[in-house]
C-alpha cells in the first residue's frame, strides 16, 4: 500500500508555545514524529511549517519539509496546501506533530482503514476509554461510532451518556465508549474539497474540525486500536513524555 505522512508543525501554540521544537532526549518533537512516520511504511513523509527553524531542523536531520501559507486555521488546510499537486488518489496520512511516541502501525492501519472503504472520505482511530475521569475530561475528545465503524460524533461532552451509571462516577461493562486519536488519512483529491468547505456552527462551538466533514454528510472510518495516547499537547504531556524517554534509554 503507498501513502504519503504530512505532518503539520505550526510554531505558534496557545498551550504550548513553540511546540514543534521542544527537545526531546536532545531532538526536536516534530523529528521525532518525523521518525516514527518513517518507520510504517509511508512512502514520504514531509513536515508543513510555517516557520523557517522547524524546516531547517527537518533538513538537518534527514527529513522534506514545506513552508506553508502562515494564515491556514487548521493542520488540515495546511496538508491541502502541501498535497494540491499530487494525484488525487494519493492516500495523505496526517500525523499530529505532538505525536512523539506515535505507533508507526496505527498510521499504515488509518491509511488502510481509507484504502478499504470506498464509501468514506476520511479515515482516523480511536481507542478505549476505561475511566471515568477520562470520559468526563473536556480535553479527551469522544467518538460515538455506528455498525460499520464510522463515526456518528465527536464531542469533549460525555458521549455515549451511560445514564444509570453517571451518578457513581463509574463506567458500566463493555460500555461503547472511546477516545478519539487525532491522526487522519485522506485522499489527496479530497483535501481540496475539505479545504473549501465554511467551517459549522458544530465544528466552532466543539473546537473540532472533524465535525465539518460530518456536518456536510461526508463519512469517516474510525480504526479501533488500543494505541495509547502518547502526545505533548501541554507542559505536563511534555514532562511525561520526556520521562518515558528517559526511562527507555536507562532500560537499554
Amino acid at each position: 500500500m503507498s501513502f504519503i505522512v504530512v505532518i503539520p508543525a505550526r510554531h505558534s501554540s496557545t498551550r504550548l508555545p513553540g511546540k514543534p521544537l521542544a527537545e526531546i532526549d536532545g531532538i526536536p518533537m516534530v523529528v521525532h514524529v518525523a521518525k516514527r512516520s518513517s518507520e510504517s511504511g509511508a512512502r514520504e513523509v514531509w513536515i508543513a511549517t510555517d516557520h523557517e527553524e522547524i524546516a531547517d531542523q527537518a533538513g538537518r536531520h534527514g527529513f522534506s519539509a514545506r513552508i506553508t501559507s502562515a494564515h491556514h486555521a487548521s493542520g488540515t488546510d495546511r496538508i491541502a496546501e502541501v498535497a494540491s499537486d499530487w494525484p488525487d488518489d494519493t492516500i495523505v496520512v496526517n500525523v499530529q506533530g505532538d505525536e512523539p511516541l506515535i505507533d508507526p502501525d496505527l498510521i499504515s492501519g488509518v491509511a488502510a482503514r481509507l484504502r478499504e472503504d470506498p464509501q468514506i472520505q476520511a479515515a482516523t482511530a480511536c481507542c478505549p476509554i476505561e475511566s471515568w475521569d477520562e470520559m468526563k475530561n473536556p480535553n479527551i475528545v469522544k467518538v460515538v461510532l455506528d455498525a460499520n465503524d464510522r463515526a456518528l460524533y465527536f464531542s469533549r461532552a460525555e458521549i455515549p451518556y451511560a445514564r444509570d451509571f453517571a451518578r457513581e462516577g463509574t463506567l458500566p461493562k463493555n460500555f461503547p465508549a472511546f477516545r478519539h486519536i487525532g491522526i487522519y488519512a485522506y485522499r489527496a483529491g479530497f483535501l481540496a474539497t475539505y479545504a473549501a468547505l465554511p467551517p459549522a456552527a458544530i465544528e466552532q462551538f466543539e473546537a473540532l474540525e472533524q465535525l465539518r466533514l460530518l456536518w456536510n454528510g461526508y463519512r469517516i472510518g474510525v480504526l479501533r486500536t488500543n494505541s495509547p495516547h502518547a502526545g505533548g499537547d501541554t507542559p505536563e504531556d511534555l514532562e511525561r513524555v520526556r520521562n518515558i524517554f528517559k526511562k527507555s534509554k536507562e532500560k537499554s
